[in-house]
């Protein structure tokens, strides 16, 4: 799993990288083998006026499947790191359960073989 982590008006700290990628590694826990890869966006909206800009932008990019975008802005960044990656990983749980519910279900036998029409 390839996690990048692009930073926006702001420096990209160590400690904010970690963060970063252990959030990612424990929501995305049950698809890692389905993902192919992670690109994080975090940006200052404001700047320097404060208040609550600090945007948490994650896109993850799935082997045979579409993209999951999820975005969050709060006023601390790690509190929109942590939102962002929990409603990721709920979004690819939901997905995987998606999958393999289509991949085991049984093919229904009345629209196999419809009745013929009735005559009116």
């Amino acid at each position: 799993m390839q996690i990048q982590i692009h930073a926006a008006d702001f420096d990209l700290t160590e400690a904010l990288r970690d963060h970063v990628a252990k959030r990612l590694a424990y929501a995305l826990n049950h698809g890692r083998d389905i993902v192919s890869r992670i690109v994080v966006r975090l940006s200052d909206v404001n700047g320097p006026r404060g208040g609550i800009d600090k945007r948490c932008g994650i896109e993850v990019r799935l082997k045979g499947a579409s993209t999951i975008a999820i975005d969050d802005t709060e006023a601390d960044l790690y509190v929109a790191i942590d939102r962002a990656a929990e409603r990721t990983g709920r979004t690819l749980d939901r997905r995987i359960a998606r999958r393999h519910h289509l991949a085991t279900r049984q093919p229904n036998p009345d629209h196999a073989n419809p009745a013929p029409a009735e005559p009116s």
